[in-house]
């Protein structure tokens, strides 16, 4: 899968935040956004899975766009929040009823591989910020994503959490998914990617 970012734009109440943005992706890499809040990393990502339409520009698929190609996503943007009032598997059983690819076994097993019990009948309400985390991340690799956006991954995770995170990030690479990370934290962004952008202002800089 390649991933091509041709010439994004986009103003949101008079502010651009996003200016005239081109970025190739190619499956079986981890690449990395870095920038200060607000600098358009986020509006990035919600842009490539489809939530923002921008005003000029195109986002393509291997050549086609989003109704063509129809690729398959897993996005984890920051501050999304799941059902409280519903277990975690689902919750996951929810989301994979809309492409259904992900049958009860792969939502089963994207819940393991992040560390929680699919037989935990505690609701979302009552997890940890971690195990919460955690839970978007299994939302985000159980239906093996062409497309893994993570935006934050291993925000108010524990250190184990953390290597695991990256552990599973370097396996959905190693399956040929394209990966883009945006993180603050250093770590996560030099020790995983294989190349690294910074974002101000919604312009995309040469890779650092």
């Amino acid at each position: 899968m390649k991933v091509e970012i041709s010439h994004i734009s986009k103003t949101l109440r008079g502010a651009k935040v996003l200016d005239d943005v081109s970025l190739t992706l190619e499956g079986g890499n981890i690449y990395g956004l870095m920038g200060e809040n607000g600098s358009g990393k986020t509006m990035l990502m919600r842009t490539v899975c489809g939530l923002v339409r921008p005003d000029r520009g195109t986002v393509t698929f291997d050549g086609q766009d989003r109704k063509t190609a129809k690729p398959v996503l897993g996005v984890m943007i920051e501050n999304t929040a799941l059902y409280p009032d519903l277990t975690g598997m689902e919750n996951l059983g929810l989301f994979a009823s809309i492409l259904r690819i992900a049958d009860k076994n792969a939502q089963a097993e994207a819940m393991e591989r992040v560390g929680l019990d699919p037989k935990d009948r505690r609701t979302y309400r009552k997890y940890s910020l971690g195990m919460k985390q955690r839970l978007l991340l299994a939302q985000a690799i159980m239906e093996k994503p062409q497309v893994l956006l993570l935006d934050e991954p291993t925000n108010a995770i524990d250190a184990e959490g953390v290597a695991l995170t990256h552990e599973i990030m370097r396996q959905e690479a190693d399956r040929g998914a394209v990966v883009l990370l945006a993180s603050h934290i250093s770590a996560d962004i030099h020790d995983l990617c294989c190349k690294v952008y910074r974002m101000d202002r919604g312009r995309l800089e040469d890779g650092v």
